[in-house]
């Protein structure tokens, strides 16, 4: 639906665009774009500067803990080139349907329905090979050419970085109410998330919260916790750019192997200190959407 040949080959720009100087970083991120038709009351974004600090896992989460209290639920995932969705819902053999005009999320309970790039590729193995103007095109065509309905919440998940997928949405979604950051405690990550808080205050929306997941792991056998990332970097980073910080999430087992089965941990295993860290950031970040 998307493909254009165009998009697949290598960059052909010649060595005088390659030595101009980039577009100055207040225009292109300020550039006016028409804004979507969604009947959506909140849109969440979840990001990150970094990669592999666990975003997909609170978003899934969040949705999942959003649809289960009776709202009904958008989950959009806009990691074009490595959507992992699908895998973590239980979704992975399910593929978009049109009604010739529109596209039909994939539906997972009554009130959870989801859009992932993954639904619409021939193999899981797929690469897909775009560059900003095709991702910027299918992202619209996510909002407003799909038949969500009426959703008290659209959840979006992004892939790392501040770049065209985070940049389109934030400026051509109605009622972005904001963004949710999430990071692992090393500096090395911290270092990054500050980024993400920096370019959400210069899109000029809220900071929702700060998640510090991967903080601590409780040995199985001798029970001692080690601090395997560090300890305290998103709650320091929340302190320093004065926005919320919603918690702390532990390293388990159990939540990579949600991940990996396709059902998300917050609805799954109720007994554990996981999952009581995970429902309380959960509480506390419907608390703040609700405050805005």
């Amino acid at each position: 639906m998307f493909h254009d040949n165009s998009e697949k080959t290598h960059s052909s720009e010649s060595t005088e665009d390659r030595n101009q100087s980039p577009p100055r970083q207040k225009n292109s991120t300020h550039a006016p774009l028409e804004k979507t038709s969604i009947d959506a009351r909140h849109v969440i974004l979840i990001l990150s500067e970094k990669g592999g600090v666990g975003k997909s896992t609170i978003a899934v989460n969040l949705a999942y803990a959003l649809a289960a209290r009776g709202c009904q639920t958008g989950l959009l995932d806009l990691d074009i080139h490595g959507p992992n969705i699908p895998k973590m819902l239980g979704l992975e053999e399910h593929q978009l349907e049109s009604d010739g005009k529109s596209l039909i999320p994939v539906r997972m309970t009554k009130t959870l329905q989801v859009i992932s790039m993954g639904f619409l590729l021939q193999k899981r193995s797929d690469p897909v090979v775009w560059r900003g103007p095709m991702k910027a095109q299918a992202i619209r065509q996510f909002l407003s050419d799909t038949k969500w309905g009426s959703l008290d919440y659209l959840i979006v998940y992004l892939p790392p970085g501040t770049g065209d997928e985070a940049l389109t949405i934030a400026q051509i979604a109605p009622n972005v109410r904001g963004a949710v950051i999430v990071t692992t405690p090393q500096d090395v990550a911290t270092l990054d998330s500050t980024k993400a808080i920096s370019f959400v205050e210069q899109m000029d929306l809220p900071v929702l919260g700060v998640i510090e997941n991967m903080s601590g792991f409780t040995c199985p056998h001798c029970h001692t916790e080690i601090n395997l990332f560090g300890s305290g970097g998103g709650e320091r980073i929340a302190q320093e750019h004065h926005v919320p910080f919603l918690g702390k999430i532990p390293v388990d087992i159990l939540m990579r192997e949600a991940g990996d089965e396709g059902c998300p941990f917050i609805g799954k295993k109720r007994d554990s200190s996981t999952w009581e860290a995970i429902n309380a950031i959960m509480e506390r970040l419907i608390a703040e959407i609700d405050n805005q």
